[in-house]
């Protein structure tokens, strides 16, 4: 049956909810419209952007009726920057979607009828709670400029006057790199056609250190005085890390091979007591705060009594392993970056813990290479990224029988796929999930499940 709708058609829809991703939800005469920039509550006037055989897809063009959950964004760049798309709808209201969005894909794809959803546990700050920053330079009125996507957009970046997610010491910081690259006359790189020169700022921020770390990303060529940026970022005293990256390739990453120009390799954190070391690659959760949460929610499903064998796959840089192993026999882990397996080693280290190993590999592929070294597991920790367990890795995973499973997950859709699997093909029953609002004012929401195995 064709779509009741057409591309290009206006329609006046009442918003019921959030879909998982931050598109409002409506429905006209049963058909769901999903509505990017509808909040749940609007009655909006709608262009229909895209037609499905099932759905359509639309946009708000004016609020007719605004919710009675909207509230006053305090940004003044929000609705133009990308970055929150929720300031606008009152927290409770966020928190509540989300926690709503977990347990309709665990019923909807899990086919668990009655999904043991437990509260959501609330974000501790709405704002400053980023712990790392990608910027990208632009060419801005008054010069170059530094910020983020205009939302929508990959192609155009506005210049930010503040960002309510980092803190006053990350604007700072922006500011001033902001500041030099005017003074010295630099040119921001043009995405479209190859040229310019300066690319991107990553900031990273120990929270509960104070410890502060910044990369400068450029097209090829030295065409600063390196000195001069060291001295820039120096007058912070909290600064300890300063970087120089080239990105040779026109895909806009970060993440690639660093010069150290000044400081220490890498700055500290601390997560639930433990000492972590955060070099400018290194895997982290950006809200420390809520980390600890989370990680402390795993330390909780897992139940450990001092005598268990844990698996933590897809460990990164070992920060939930390393949070068990007190409470374990023993902790192995396993991740497929050799740099992020490097850093777990040398946080184990760091911390005097002797019971964790960590081992590089893909986990589909040599997760029963890990069985050969360290025996069965009676538990197993898994953190995939938000595609989920691939479908190796969710075989092995069901394959290797641990007695408890805790899932945590960035993406409800995906972890609901993998339940059902674990459910049907391998006799695990979900026992518990607590969602975890890890990034307010954003559609983002994780999550730690408990699986136990059928007796």
């Amino acid at each position: 049956m064709a779509a009741p709708v057409r591309r290009g058609e206006e329609l006046e829809l009442q918003i019921d909810s959030l879909a998982y991703g931050g598109n409002g939800v409506s429905r006209l005469n049963g058909f769901v419209v999903f509505v990017r920039g509808g909040l749940p509550g609007d009655r909006v006037r709608a262009r229909v952007t895209k037609t499905k055989r099932g759905f359509a897809e639309a946009t708000a063009v004016a609020v007719l009726e605004p919710s009675t959950e909207r509230v006053e964004a305090p940004c003044p760049h929000f609705g133009v920057c990308g970055g929150c798309r929720f300031q606008d709808l009152d927290y409770a209201a966020q928190a509540a979607a989300k926690e709503q969005q977990v347990r309709d894909s665990l019923v909807r794809i899990g086919r668990i009828v009655e999904a043991p959803v437990e509260p959501i546990v609330p974000a501790a700050s709405l704002y400053h709670y980023r712990n790392k920053l990608e910027y990208s330079f632009t060419a801005g009125e008054d010069g170059i400029d530094l910020g983020f996507h205009r939302a929508g957009r990959w192609d155009e970046v506005i210049g930010l006057d503040v960002c309510l997610l980092t803190t006053d010491l990350g604007n700072s910081v922006r500011e001033a790199v902001r500041d030099w690259a005017r003074e010295e006359k630099l040119e921001a790189y043009d995405q479209a056609n190859g040229e310019g020169y300066l690319r991107h700022l990553v900031y990273r921020e120990g929270r509960n250190t104070g410890q502060a770390l910044a990369v400068l990303v450029t097209a090829p060529g030295e065409r600063f005085e390196t000195g001069y940026f060291v001295d820039v970022l120096r007058r912070f005293p909290e600064m300890r890390s300063i970087h120089w990256a080239v990105n040779d390739t026109p895909a806009e990453q970060t993440n690639v091979p660093t010069k150290l120009l000044w400081g220490d390799d890498a700055i500290e954190e601390q997560l639930l007591g433990l000492r972590v070391r955060v070099r400018p690659g290194a895997f982290l959760q950006t809200n420390t705060e809520m980390a600890e949460r989370l990680y402390a929610i795993a330390g909780e499903f897992a139940g450990l009594t001092g005598v268990e064998n844990v698996f933590d796959l897809y460990c990164g840089t070992g920060t939930i392993g390393l949070s068990l192993a007190p409470h374990a026999k023993m902790v192995w882990g396993l991740e497929i970056s050799e740099e992020a397996v490097a850093c777990a080693i040398e946080n184990a280290e760091l911390n005097g813990i002797d019971n964790a190993k960590f081992f590089a590999g893909n986990v589909g592929q040599t997760v029963e290479e890990l069985v050969g070294e360290a025996g069965s597991p009676d538990i197993v920790v898994v953190d995939p990224p938000r595609a989920g367990l691939a479908g190796k890795a969710l075989r092995r995973m069901g394959e290797l029988g641990a007695a408890r499973l805790v899932y945590v997950s960035c993406n409800p859709t995906t972890l609901a796929s993998d339940l059902k699997v674990l459910r049907e093909e391998y006799g695990y029953e979900l026992v518990r999930c607590r969602p975890v609002d890890m990034f307010p004012h954003t559609p983002h929401v994780e999550s730690v499940s408990l699986l136990e195995k059928r007796a």
